[in-house]
């Protein structure tokens, strides 16, 4: 949505989600850092995040960044949700393939 590597880390957030198994709970954080940017304008820059229980059906994460300046950000494209639409978790990897909506 912007270029990362322009956004600061001037403000902290507190971002937690859960949900029923590992892909729900990475489209439910997800949709909770999109908010962020959608509600208040705010981009992240470094996520520090701590999954809960195991396999992981929450997350406690802390986001720093900045909020959208015209000036300072570009803006790309928008993303409008996150969807459990071909969502592949892979846990023991570390990653996730996602498919958003813009």
């Amino acid at each position: 949505m912007t270029d990362r590597a322009r956004v600061r880390a001037r403000e902290e957030r507190a971002v937690s989600a859960a949900g029923a198994d590992p892909a729900s709970l990475v489209v439910a954080f997800l949709t909770e850092l999109l908010l962020l940017e959608q509600t208040d304008g705010f981009l992240a820059r470094e996520i520090t995040a701590h999954p809960v229980g195991n396999p992981p059906t929450a997350i406690v994460a802390s986001v720093t960044g900045e909020r959208f300046d015209p000036a300072r950000h570009s803006a790309r494209t928008e993303v409008k949700a996150v969807t459990l639409h071909r969502l592949v978790v892979d846990l023991e990897r570390g990653r996730a393939r996602v498919i958003v909506d813009i």
